[in-house]
């Protein structure tokens, strides 16, 4: 035991660094004033937890929060049968894997950029429109709510693709087959064997990509135009544009108690025997 504890020291040495003390210093930070040219200073507070209470605020947290949600659905919608294609696939397994991770090879800032040369007024969608004559004026895909959805749902599909996948390679193909020697049908096959049996992966895949979508800044950024505020973009304007870091760290503290409240919840919820 004691010599289990010394090879898991550095280990804790490394959270301690790298995320025990930055958040002690971001929860310090959030009960400070902001100071008159930024930075913070003398006395301490609770007024920055008292203007999340604004309706300004609480919107920008709802919208975070649908849209959040609305991404990690339309993910799990379309990575699931992608994932139960590349686990049943005879061949070219590792050819559709690679592909999903294709992405992952370039910057996500490049392919952030190529969607807006592809949704903007004169990008490439709106061009073909207008040239086959479905459109007479250019749609406006671009700098809206549902830009951002769509970046975000291209940025972190493969992360739900990926453990769904594991889930349900491991998954014996013989209860499928049993369940049609019973006389279930595919679709019930399908939803009461194959989807319960590959709950683990679709829990994992579910958080993997509802909490990098609830505090993304990039996509909201670059697609939303500053039209679509989310959390991220709150938090990154307030430690930059308005240099008011208190109200930056008040913000980030609760975002970060919402989320790790939440994934308790659910994650307790999920453990729980079926009676």
């Amino acid at each position: 035991m004691r010599l289990r504890s010394w090879f898991l020291f550095p280990a804790w040495i490394w959270l301690a660094a790298l995320f025990a003390a930055p958040f002690a210093i971001v929860m310090a930070y959030s009960f400070l004033t902001r100071g008159v040219y930024g930075g913070i200073e003398a006395p301490w507070t609770a007024e920055s937890y008292q203007r999340l209470a604004d309706p300004l605020y609480f919107a920008i947290v709802v919208r975070s929060f649908a849209i959040a949600l609305a991404a990690t659905a339309i993910c799990l919608v379309l990575a699931f049968p992608a994932a139960l294609f590349i686990a049943r696939a005879p061949r070219h397994k590792n050819l559709y894997l690679q592909l999903v991770m294709l992405p992952f090879w370039t910057s996500f800032l490049v392919r952030t950029y190529a969607w807006i040369f592809l949704l903007r007024d004169t990008g490439l969608i709106n061009t073909a429109l207008q040239a086959i004559g479905l459109i007479h004026h250019p749609l406006p895909l671009l700098y809206n709510d549902g830009a951002v959805l769509l970046g975000l749902v291209y940025a972190y599909l493969p992360f739900m693709v990926l453990p769904i996948f594991a889930t349900l390679e491991r998954l014996d193909p013989s209860l499928a087959e049993a369940a049609a020697d019973l006389g279930a049908r595919p679709l019930s096959t399908l939803f009461r064997v194959i989807i319960p049996l590959s709950k683990p992966g679709i829990v994992a895949g579910c958080v993997l990509v509802f909490i990098p979508c609830l505090g993304a800044y990039l996509t909201p950024d670059l697609l939303g135009g500053g039209r679509t505020v989310m959390i991220g973009n709150l938090v990154q304007n307030q430690f930059t544009t308005a240099r008011d870091w208190p109200f930056g760290s008040a913000i980030s503290i609760v975002l970060m108690l919402l989320v790790v409240a939440g994934l308790w919840a659910f994650l307790r919820r999920e453990s729980e025997p079926l009676v």
